[in-house]
């Protein structure tokens, strides 16, 4: 309800728009903090920052790219979506129940080029969305502000 104007698009929907090579895939972006991202991240990501975010990160990409955000539940991607809406790129969509729902759900994570299995748990009350087997050992992030 706090991002009326924000597109939502679901784990499932992503991961079958990635394994269709006929559509031109969306640039993704984490929303999360740098220490979250180096945890693990999906496969081509672009960190951005959640609380002062530039779009630095999309240079030389059309206005009208897809663009895909994510953060840990959805709460800060949607912040950045908006923030990228109000930007001019109307093609943003973000992740529901973003990275943990996707890594419950079995989906691949990565931490640069390689596999992994693990996400940051931001805090021990957040971390209790994600399945046991999935939470990283990390210290929790710090709570600022989401609204970019």
């Amino acid at each position: 309800r706090r991002f009326p104007d924000v597109r939502w698009i679901r784990t499932g929907e992503l991961a079958s728009w990635q394994e269709d090579s006929l559509r031109m895939q969306p640039v993704l972006l984490d929303a999360r903090t740098r220490a979250e991202f180096e945890v693990s991240q999906l496969k081509g990501a672009v960190q951005i920052d959640p609380y002062k975010p530039s779009l630095g990160s999309l240079a030389g990409f059309p206005k009208d790219t897809p663009i895909v955000v994510y953060s840990s539940a959805g709460y800060r991607g949607a912040g950045v979506a908006a923030w990228l809406g109000r930007s001019g790129y109307p093609n943003t969509q973000n992740l529901g129940s973003s990275l943990f729902q996707w890594v419950n759900e079995g989906r691949p994570l990565f931490r640069g080029d390689r596999p992994t299995a693990v996400v940051h748990p931001y805090d021990r009350k957040w971390g209790w969305l994600l399945g046991r087997d999935y939470r990283a050992e990390a210290p929790d992030v710090e709570r600022r502000s989401a609204a970019p």
